[in-house]
């Protein structure tokens, strides 16, 4: 799912406590969801905050701020980080900090990674309502009735 080095830009986020949650489907497969994404959406409570841009600095990538005359939003670059994309906000969910303080902790080859809820997850998919959000509902929906069930426990 992520390069070594995407990896290392994770890990390098959470030393130097920079607030970020894994969402969409991604957040959803770190649950034993089964189901397939191309990218990997990071939410951060500040995508302004200096220490992401270093952070990915170190790991070898870049930090493209919002270009607000382009209008074009802020991203990642760089060849090993191309399944990394930038969420601003969730449909259908609270703020960061209302999200963040309900996240999942999750562990990601040695990682300790904040990740969205799969029922939030299946919130957010629900609101949007695209075609390919609908498509995955049950696949989502069946997964967090396993979760739950006593025997799964």
């Amino acid at each position: 799912m992520l390069s070594e080095k995407e990896l290392a830009f994770l890990k390098e986020l959470t030393e130097q406590k920079v607030p970020f949650l894994i969402v969409g489907l991604s957040a959803a497969v770190l649950q034993d969801a089964p189901v397939v994404t191309q990218d990997v959406d990071l939410w951060f409570k500040d995508i302004e905050d200096v220490k992401i841009a270093k952070s990915i600095e170190k790991c070898g990538g870049i930090f493209i701020p919002t270009l607000i005359q382009f209008q074009m939003p802020a991203r990642f670059g760089g060849e090993d980080f191309q399944t990394l994309d930038l969420v601003l906000e969730v449909s259908g969910l609270g703020t960061f900090d209302e999200e963040y303080k309900n996240a999942l902790e999750v562990n990601l080859q040695g990682i300790k990674l904040k990740v969205l809820p799969l029922e939030k997850v299946i919130l957010s998919k629900e609101t949007v309502g695209r075609l390919k959000d609908k498509a995955v509902l049950p696949a989502l929906k069946a997964t967090l009735a396993a979760n739950r069930s006593p025997t799964q426990r």
